[in-house]
């Protein structure tokens, strides 16, 4: 189902190289609100030498962010020092593929990691790319998102339902 992520952590930093490497992921295209910053724009402890590590064995990444405030996506991008497409516009195609060109690399060898589901994993399902959905930082987030939280917590429900019924 096209709603369900490939995997789903609690955080971007449990996403290793020997993850990636057994899916044949080559690039990560990581989402900014929540998945890399909180509400108040702070990036959690560790979030810079995780990438930094990945960076190191090869991995490229790229940013998308379905937000308008290019400031904000720029300055996460900086810290990073990894390229970004702001209004993503997640979950069309566009912005996704945007940045797949910015890393040269084709679909099926990109992960997309984020904190949505009507976003993030549907986007990354839609294009070819490989899901992975975390847990947002925290709780506070702008209104649209909370009025779908809700809705994705019964999908991350039903979602580990099925997983234990598989193993």
């Amino acid at each position: 189902m096209n709603l369900y992520p490939k995997i789903y952590l609690q955080n971007v930093q449990e996403i290793t190289y020997e993850m990636l490497e057994k899916n044949g992921i080559l690039g990560l295209i990581l989402d900014v609100d929540n998945t890399l910053i909180d509400y108040y724009k702070n990036m959690p402890e560790g979030i810079l030498e995780w990438c930094t590590n990945l960076k190191q064995k090869g991995i490229k990444f790229c940013i998308a962010s379905n937000s308008n405030k290019k400031e904000k996506v720029e300055m996460v991008a900086k810290k990073l020092d990894i390229p970004y497409v702001y209004f993503a516009k997640k979950p069309l195609k566009r912005g996704l593929i945007t940045a797949s060109n910015k890393m040269g690399l084709e679909s099926n060898k990109i992960a997309v990691a984020g904190d949505q589901i009507f976003t993030d994993v549907l986007g990354a399902n839609r294009v070819g790319m490989f899901s992975i959905l975390v847990e947002p930082i925290e709780e506070k987030d702008i209104l649209i998102t909370l009025i779908k939280r809700p809705i994705e917590n019964r999908i991350k429900r039903k979602y580990g339902e099925k997983n234990q019924e598989g193993e």
